[in-house]
């Protein structure tokens, strides 16, 4: 595996770049990992160690009057971070790495993306360098329902609880004793 670094990560969340995905880690501040996915969720949030981070909408006229667009549920509080958290499940880290690649194609479905199997190799190595930023002990979240750590995230993706204004959105925190990332795609029909 490559190691990881800043030109390592920047390729890695480059994989993003084809979709409306937001893609950004920061440090850590709080006991309660959704009082800092508040951080992410705003625009002008930098990588904590100075790296790349992956965010579309900056600068765009959406965000003008709400940096946090496309954000609706933001866990500013105790009570609010416990409903995103409510939105949101525990996955293992094999289905992560999945999980990372599928929100990586065109439709958020590996199934329907028709060069998958020959970018498939390259895609999971990308997925393993995001996640070698979150060792061993890390915790992963999904927001595709209560049977989310069971999915095969290389099959057909059927159902999200949204945190966004739009009708689909998919997710992933990451979080780690000392990072939060998140990896959210969306589908703004």
């Amino acid at each position: 595996m490559t190691e990881l670094d800043a030109r390592a990560w920047a390729e890695a969340i480059g994989m993003y770049e084809r979709r409306y995905t937001i893609a950004k880690v920061t440090a850590r501040e709080h006991e309660d990992w959704a009082l800092d996915v508040n951080r992410l969720m705003h625009e002008d949030t930098h990588d904590n160690r100075g790296w790349r981070t992956w965010d579309p909408l900056t600068g765009e006229f959406e965000r003008l009057d709400d940096p946090y667009y496309p954000f609706i549920d933001l866990p500013t509080d105790p009570e609010k971070a416990s409903i995103l958290k409510s939105r949101v499940q525990g996955i293992p880290r094999p289905s992560a790495r999945k999980f990372l690649v599928a929100l990586s194609t065109t439709w958020l479905s590996v199934a329907r993306t028709d060069d998958f199997e020959e970018r498939r190799p390259g895609l999971e190595a990308k997925a393993d360098i995001v996640l070698s930023r979150f060792p061993k002990g890390s915790h992963f979240y999904a927001n595709t329902g209560r049977d989310s750590a069971n999915i095969d995230y290389y099959q057909h993706i059927s159902g999200c609880n949204t945190i966004s204004t739009h009708v689909w959105d998919l997710g992933l925190f990451l979080v780690s004793d000392t990072e939060v990332g998140m990896v959210w795609s969306f589908q703004a029909w």
